[in-house]
């Protein structure tokens, strides 16, 4: 294992570890460091000199790192204090996961034309729907803290993560922008799958457990974006579309990748 890659995990984390108790205008620089960082761990974690490996531990850590770069983006603009508070501290564990679990070797299936643009955008479309789960989780606190009843029902410390938080107007703003985003992503992954499968995966189209949950969550999601469209959907009724269709590519790939790799010993 390179020390190189090492240290590059290790600054990684450290640099998101920091920007999460950083003051905003010193956590954006912190996080800036931090991608660059984990970008260079990713790549020669997942391509380096031994060919392209991929698994669960590199798809969560791809997934942060895009979560993370958009949550950076959004900062630009709006408050997104406790969202950094979520997100960071999660990042830095993760960053360091695909040292121990590298996943399995798709140096014969890169020589494909589309499976790199499969995989690139698959796993854009991971990362931008888990910002969306993240943001859906916020909001489903915050709701219930506001509708909670007395003052000083609320534990200080979450009180202090929804004085950070925009207004809920705000957040469900951002986490449609979000879902929109990561459906046309998730459209282009999935139906690419489906039609090219022999072009991407040496083979024709298996209706496997991964490309069920795939499209179920698609449809959820789709479900999701046209009742907002036409009938005004909002509130605990998009926050469980939301979660729900999250769960659904969870259990797609991350899922079944961590029992067959952690429980199984299977590569």
């Amino acid at each position: 294992m390179p020390i190189l890659l090492v240290i590059a995990c290790l600054l990684a984390s450290l640099a998101y570890l920091v920007a999460w108790r950083a003051p905003a205008r010193h956590a954006t620089a912190l996080m800036l460091v931090g991608l660059a960082v984990h970008a260079g761990a990713l790549y020669v974690t997942s391509v380096g000199e031994s060919g392209w490996h991929f698994g669960f531990a590199p798809i969560l850590s791809a997934t942060l790192w895009i979560g993370i770069a958009v949550l950076w983006i959004e900062g630009l603009s709006v408050r997104v204090e406790a969202l950094r508070t979520v997100l960071l501290p999660l990042a830095a564990i993760v960053v360091p996961l695909p040292l121990l679990f590298p996943g399995l070797d798709l140096a014969a299936q890169a020589t494909r034309p589309l499976f790199l643009p499969h995989l690139l955008i698959g796993t854009l479309a991971y990362g931008v729907l888990t910002m969306a789960a993240a943001h859906a989780l916020l909001m489903a606190a915050a709701e219930r803290a506001l509708h909670g009843g007395a003052p000083g029902v609320t534990a200080p410390p979450f009180a202090r993560l929804l004085e950070d938080l925009p207004p809920l107007l705000v957040l469900e703003r951002i986490l449609f922008r979000f879902i929109g985003l990561g459906f046309a992503l998730l459209t282009l992954t999935a139906f690419s799958g489906v039609l090219f499968s022999e072009e991407i995966f040496g083979q024709p189209l298996r209706l496997d457990h991964k490309t069920v949950f795939t499209l179920i969550a698609w449809v959820v999601f789709a479900v999701l974006l046209l009742g907002r469209r036409l009938r005004g959907w909002r509130g605990r009724t998009a926050l469980r579309l939301t979660l729900g269709g999250f769960v659904l590519l969870l259990l797609a790939y991350v899922g079944s990748r961590l029992v067959l790799e952690v429980i199984l010993h299977r590569r």
